[in-house]
């Protein structure tokens, strides 16, 4: 599994209409329910998150892992504050 999760770290990130997001910087896990909890980006795109700050994708949120992410969602804009606009 580990290998398995290192692979995941480096690949592009995609949102469900093919938008660029960033890159995966790290692997957040559920260790006790053994099982991934999000992928971390430690900048993201300013087109979707203000100043391009890091961000925590959960998991659920993930809708295909191969070559690239890619997301089955994502809001249109992350504010700093933590705000989502849908």
């Amino acid at each position: 599994m580990l290998e398995e999760i290192n692979n995941v770290i480096g690949l592009e990130v995609y949102t469900p209409d093919g938008m660029f997001l960033g890159q995966v910087d790290r692997v957040i896990l559920d260790v006790p329910n053994k099982k991934v909890d999000g992928l971390f980006m430690e900048k993201a795109s300013p087109v979707f998150v203000d100043e391009g700050v890091s961000i925590n994708i959960p998991y659920s949120w993930v809708q295909s892992v191969g070559d690239i992410v890619i997301l089955r969602h994502f809001p249109k804009r992350v504010s700093r504050d933590g705000r989502v606009d849908v």
